[in-house]
Formats: structure tokens, C-alpha cells, sequence
């Protein structure tokens, strides 16, 4: 045959099988089409379903827990419903209860109200009885006495109106006696008060010493790691550290004069030193508390060589010295013991007793003060009892008993000691301000403004520090109310000496006052 013919041919039946496989394998791939679509399909109805039950579940125990939470909820509800009810019940009860007891007051009230008529009634029938009787009465006594109405009603008025003086005067020293005890009851309740109201304050100003820092990271040095550095310093010392907010300040707390010395300059040397730890803090407090028991003997000592006094124990000298710690309303007590013995010697001298003696009990006088917060009693007691242990002589022991109290005075330099104290108490800038003169003062100065036209009331208070002046809210207006404080405060500079500045404060009030009937 002719190649090209076969050529053809074969090309031909290539391209017909090529077309064949062709069809073929679209069928084929169609047919594998069409079971992965039937195949998914068939997933997603199975998916579709299962979603549907899984939604059908869940809507199921929503409406359970849905059903649960109504039936929790329903029973709160008849819990509370419950609750009113039962409350409701009491107040019924209570009602009732209220309504009974009402109807027997009611009951009550109206029997009062008969017997009362029924007293009434008999009274007024007695009060006739009375006048007939005492009708028969006068005209007896007219008849058996002589006298004529006028003189018998002048001579019974005259009896009777002795009677009511005797009469008065019981009751009124009764109620003289009953007003005493209640008065009596109400100052010391006043005083009490006043006590409280002040100690703080007081206490405050004799109780702490301050202790200055060079800066505020010291106060961490001092307080240490978990605060054992301030535990055993307060241990130590026997004092409480207060480290508060105040700047470049700490302050020592403690009712022993002598301990919170010995903490004040037991702290100054540690913060000067910079080593703070337990041990170094035990060191120093210590060979401070050495330094001051030195210390008080040497000032006991040079008191006593100021006095001239010798022959003293030693204990006593120390309890000198523990003296210069004390104050008593600002002096300080161990100059107050010099000054006594001074005193108490010119006293003796100018009436030919012994001077010196009288210096020694002088000196000696107030030495209960240095251990009166170790033991029980007052300061004349324990003194007393100090020195008649350390062998001081009769004498001296009597005047630190009896140099306060009023004692049968067996010795004279009893009376010369207890001079010589009020003289040195009394000295002009030794104590703080008496109460008498706190008064006067408070006085003058109410008295300053009450001189004032318009001036209605004044009021000094904050220990005279302020001035409240209430004026006429008829008499002033508000620009002469302005004048009449700047006038009071001018006047108060003109007339008064104090420390410091009063405020004055004007009030001027004017109230309308309407009743409604």
C-alpha cells in the first residue's frame, strides 16, 4: 500500500482511540464525580442531622435548666410569701394583743374615773362638814375666849402663819441638805470629766521626748528588718519608740522620766554612730543607763553640797539626783528642794532653831517624788518611809510626811518646811497658772466685751484663745456688729497681757418665731 495512505489510516485510527479513551475517562471521571457527590451529600445529611439532634438536646436542657430556675425562683418566692405571712400573723397577733390590752386601760380609765367622782363627791361633802364645824368652832371659841371675830382670825393667822415659818424652814434646809448631796455628786462628776478631758493633753507635754533625725531613711535604720531593731531598743529601754509621718522627728513615749532620758540619748548616740542592730543596740543602752546612774549620783551629790547637807546615804543622793527628771506643775522639783531648804534655814535662823536641820528637811521633803511611781501612796508617805529606812532622824522623816497633810504637828520644822514649800510653789513664773487666776483672766476678758453696747452674751473659750460675742440682732446691724469686734479685739490689746492672739468673733442673729394653732 502506499505509506502515505497507511500513514493516514493509522493516524486516523489513533485519533479514534484517543477519542474513545477520551470519552472514556470523562465517563469515568463522571461517574466518580457523580459518587463523591452522592458521597457528600449523604455526609451532610448526616451532619445536618446530627446538628439537629445536637440542637434538639441542647434546647432540651435549656428548657430543663429554664425549668429548674423558674421552680428555684418559685420557691423563693413562696419562701418570702411565706415569710410576710407568718410576719403578718405576729402583727395581727400583736394587734390583738394591743386591741385587749387597750379595751382593759379603757376598762381601767373609766373605774378611775368613778371612784375619782365618787372621791369627789365625799370630799365636797367633808369640805361642808369642815366649814359647819369650823363655824361651830369659831363661835365657840368667840364665846369661850371674848374675842370678837377680828381679834380670833388675827390671833389664828398669827399661829398659823409661825407654823408655816417652822414648816419652811424644815423643808428648805431639807431641800438645802438634798441639793448639797446632789451638788456634791455633780461636781465630782464635772471634775471626773474635766480630768479626762484634759489628761490627754497633759500627759502628752510630760510623757515624750523627741529626738530629731537627719533624715526621714533613718527611720527605716531604726525600725529594722521585720522591726527588730525598734523591738530591742524598746525592750531594752523599757520605753515605745513612735515613729509616725512627722518629719525628721521620732518620739520617745514613757512615764519614767529617767528611763525615756536614757532612751533619748541611747537613740541620739546610735543615729550619730549609724550602726543599728539588736546587739549594738543592747551595747549602747546600757553603757548609756551606766553613764546616767553616774550621772544622778554627781547631781545628788552637787545638790546636796549646794544645800549643805551632809552625811547622806547614798541612796538618798541618788533619789536627789532622779529629782532633776521630776516636774511638778513645770518646776522642776529638785530646785524646788534647794530653794525649800533655803528657806526653811532663814526660817529657822530668825526664830533660833537649827538651820541646818532645817535645811536637811527642806532638802528632803520631796524625796517620795523620785519613787512615788514604785510604790503605793502618796509622795509624803513613801519619803517618809525612805527615809526612816536610810536612818535619817525623826525630824526629817515628820516633815516629808506632814508637809502637806494636816497632821498633829509634833515638830517644828514640820510647819517651817510646809512655809518654805508654799513660798517656793508659789513664786511668781515657778508654776503654771492657778485656777483662780485662770478664771479672773477668763472674766476680765468676757467682761471687756460685755462692756460694749448691743453686747448681749460673751463667751470666752479655748482656754481664752477665742472670744465669742453673741450682739442684738434688733440693736446692731451688721455693719456695727464689724465695728464692735474690731473694737472689742483693740480694747483687748489695750487692756489685757497675754501670749500670743485672741480671736474675736461677732455673731449677730436675728430669729422670728410664729405658732401655728
Amino acid at each position: 500500500m502506499n505509506p502515505i495512505v497507511l500513514v493516514t489510516i493509522t493516524a486516523a485510527v489513533a485519533a479514534i482511540g484517543t477519542f474513545a479513551a477520551v470519552k472514556f475517562l470523562d465517563h469515568l471521571r463522571q461517574t466518580d464525580a457523580e459518587h463523591k457527590a452522592q458521597e457528600i451529600l449523604a455526609r451532610a445529611e448526616q451532619q445536618i442531622e446530627t446538628r439537629r439532634k445536637e440542637a434538639e438536646l441542647e434546647i432540651k436542657e435549656r428548657a430543663i435548666q429554664i425549668r429548674a430556675e423558674t421552680e428555684k425562683e418559685l420557691a423563693e418566692i413562696r419562701h418570702e410569701l411565706h415569710q410576710r405571712e407568718r410576719q403578718l400573723d405576729k402583727h395581727q397577733d400583736a394587734l390583738d394583743q394591743q386591741a385587749t390590752e387597750l379595751q382593759k386601760q379603757q376598762k381601767m380609765v373609766a373605774d378611775t374615773q368613778r371612784k375619782l367622782a365618787d372621791k369627789i363627791a365625799d370630799a365636797a361633802r367633808r369640805n361642808e362638814e369642815l366649814d359647819r364645824l369650823i363655824d361651830q368652832q369659831r363661835e365657840t371659841l368667840h364665846r369661850l375666849s371674848g374675842l370678837n371675830r377680828q381679834q380670833a382670825t388675827e390671833r389664828l393667822l398669827k399661829m398659823l402663819d409661825q407654823e408655816l415659818q417652822d414648816e419652811t424652814g424644815a423643808l428648805i434646809a431639807r431641800h438645802e441638805k438634798k441639793i448639797a448631796a446632789t451638788v456634791e455628786a455633780k461636781a465630782r462628776d464635772a471634775l471626773i470629766t474635766a480630768m479626762q478631758r484634759y489628761a490627754a493633753g497633759h500627759t502628752a507635754d510630760t510623757t515624750t521626748s523627741t529626738v530629731d533625725i537627719p533624715n526621714d531613711d533613718m527611720k527605716g535604720r531604726i525600725i529594722g528588718r521585720e522591726g527588730r531593731n525598734i523591738r530591742a531598743f524598746e525592750k531594752a529601754t523599757g520605753v515605745d519608740v513612735i515613729i509616725d509621718d512627722t518629719p525628721g522627728v521620732v518620739i520617745v513615749s514613757g512615764f519614767d522620766m529617767v528611763r525615756r532620758e536614757v532612751a533619748r540619748i541611747a537613740l541620739n548616740k546610735l543615729i550619730a554612730d549609724g550602726r543599728i542592730h539588736p546587739s549594738r543596740i543592747e551595747e549602747v543602752v546600757a553603757q548609756t543607763q551606766e553613764e546616767l546612774e553616774r550621772h544622778l549620783q554627781q547631781v545628788g551629790e552637787e545638790a546636796a553640797q549646794e544645800a549643805n547637807v551632809v552625811g547622806l546615804d547614798p541612796r538618798i543622793i541618788h533619789l536627789l539626783g532622779r529629782l532633776k527628771f521630776r516636774t511638778s506643775y513645770s518646776q522642776n522639783v529638785l530646785r524646788h528642794s534647794i530653794e525649800v531648804a533655803f528657806l526653811a534655814s532663814a526660817m529657822a535662823e530668825e526664830i533660833g532653831l537649827d538651820s541646818k536641820l532645817a535645811r536637811r528637811c527642806g532638802l528632803l521633803h520631796d524625796i517620795g517624788k523620785a519613787a512615788d511611781h514604785e510604790a503605793e501612796g502618796g509622795h509624803p508617805k513613801i519619803g517618809a518611809d525612805l527615809l526612816k529606812r536610810y536612818g535619817e532622824g525623826p525630824d526629817v522623816v515628820h516633815a516629808a510626811l506632814g508637809h502637806h497633810d494636816d497632821l498633829r504637828i509634833d515638830f517644828p520644822y514640820t510647819v517651817i518646811v510646809a512655809a518654805a514649800d508654799a513660798c517656793s510653789a508659789s513664786r511668781p513664773g515657778a508654776r503654771r497658772e492657778t485656777l483662780e487666776r485662770y478664771i479672773k483672766r477668763m472674766e476680765e476678758l468676757e467682761a471687756i466685751a460685755l462692756g460694749f453696747p448691743g453686747v448681749e452674751q460673751s463667751y470666752a473659750i479655748q482656754a481664752g484663745r477665742e472670744l465669742r460675742v453673741i450682739v442684738s440682732a434688733k440693736k446692731t446691724t451688721d455693719e456695727t456688729a464689724a465695728k464692735i469686734c474690731r473694737d472689742i479685739a483693740k480694747a483687748c490689746e489695750e487692756q489685757l497681757t497675754y501670749p500670743g492672739e485672741i480671736k474675736v468673733t461677732v455673731l449677730r442673729e436675728l430669729r422670728h418665731t410664729a405658732l401655728a394653732r
